[in-house]
């Protein structure tokens, strides 16, 4: 059995969420495992990693407007060392996740039509964010 592991580091720019599928394919592709899992975790407690609609943005739209309004800002939180988006942003990653585990077939990830993969960065300033990708298989 085969294994591959690279460290990405991804630059946010405040609240958004990043497609990162083509840079994980190319890293799957460079691997040249052609049947296995790539097991990918986000080493941060203030953004995460999901799977979601990759056509229509209005999705990703609804989805942070959905965040916003069931964990609020304005809220008062006792842990706010980095400011008022800093309890927030664990909370939307708690409700997330900071790892996904996709199946790869024919030496690409078995996505699905309409899924994307995204970092979904949950503070409001930039950040880098480190994402290993951990390729196993044949």
């Amino acid at each position: 059995m085969a294994q591959h592991q690279k460290i990405l580091t991804i630059p946010t720019s405040g609240k958004a969420l990043l497609r990162i599928t083509q840079k994980i394919q190319a890293i799957v592709a460079e691997s040249g495992i052609k049947t296995g899992i790539c097991h990918l975790f986000l080493r941060h407690t203030s953004a995460s990693l999901i799977i979601q609609e990759n056509a229509d943005p209005d999705v990703l739209k609804d989805l942070e407007n959905f965040f916003s309004k069931l964990v609020p800002e304005w809220e008062t939180y006792i842990h706010s060392a980095e400011g008022d988006d800093d309890m927030p942003a664990h909370i939307r990653t708690v409700l997330t996740h900071t790892s996904e585990q996709i199946p790869i077939a024919q030496g690409r990830l078995l996505l699905g039509t309409w899924q994307g993969i995204y970092i979904w960065e949950h503070r409001q300033r930039n950040h880098h964010r480190e994402l290993v990708v951990h390729i196993t298989g044949e």
